[in-house]
Order: structure tokens, then sequence, then C-alpha cells
């Protein structure tokens, strides 16, 4: 339940805040939320990560559907479960369906968060993937920790 729930969540607020900054920000403007740490720059990626592969989004939207297609294949075997890994895999399908849906219906993917002076232009997709990201490795340390600890 805690992976549907996330994968919606993550959805939804993605692709609202993206709605929010195409209908309210010029292409290029940007906005300073937090001075030095957060500002709103609207910007459109037809690549990958980082502007690489400009043009080439399409075949990413292809990417994150395999993607998604084989985290709901290994749900199903049952080989993706515990709250951690529901919560994980729940951050990158929603993230990686969040940017499908954009390079899909508009062959680019809005961003438009730069964290400090020199940061790269994220979405809340993208932040919902390294997110996951991060939580697969805190489930693949888990166990190594736990017997660390045992050991003490």
């Amino acid at each position: 339940m805690i992976f549907y729930v996330i994968t919606i969540l993550v959805i939804i607020a993605d692709q609202a805040a993206k709605w929010g900054v195409r209908s309210n920000m010029q292409l290029g403007e940007t906005v300073q939320v937090w001075s030095g740490h957060l500002q709103f720059t609207y910007y459109e990626n037809s690549g990958a990560a980082f502007s690489s592969f400009q043009g080439y989004g399409k075949y990413f939207a292809i990417i994150a559907v395999l993607f998604v297609a084989g985290i709901f294949y290994y749900r199903r075997k049952g080989e993706l479960r515990g709250p951690i890994l529901e919560a994980a895999t729940g951050f990158l399908a929603g993230g990686a369906i969040g940017n499908a849906i954009d390079r899909v219906i508009y062959h680019q993917v809005t961003d438009f968060l730069v964290f400090g002076s020199r940061g790269g232009i994220l979405n809340l997709a993208d932040l919902a993937i390294n997110a996951g990201g991060l939580l697969v490795v805190v489930h693949l340390l888990k166990e190594p920790l736990k017997r660390v600890m045992i050991r003490r």
C-alpha cells in the first residue's frame, strides 16, 4: 500500500508543481525563494540529467516505462517487500512516471528547482528519484549495520 500511495502522491505533486511553473513563469525566469539556498528557474530539458543528450528525451520515456515495468515485475515476484523498499520503489516509480509524462506530452521535462548557488536545475520527480535511491542504499546497509551493532 505504501508503494501505491507514494507513487501517486509523487506524480500528483510533480505534475502540479510543473503546471504551476509553466503557467506562472516565463522560460528562463528566476524567482528567489530563499536567498542563497533555493530559487525557481524555469527551464525545459529535452535531454537527461545535467542537460546531457539534448533532443533524445523520448528515448528516456521508453527507459522510464521499462524501469517502472521492472519494479512492478519484481514487486509481483515478492522481491521488493518491506516498508523501506515499498517507499523506495514508490519514490522511484513516481519520479520516473512524472518525468515520463512530461517527455511524452511536451517532449521535454520542466525543471525549476535550484539549490545553492551552483546547483543543477531539478524538479520534484528528480527529488523523488534521489529519495528512492537513498532509501535503497539504506535498505542495503540495514542488515550489515545490524550485524555490526550486534557484535558490539
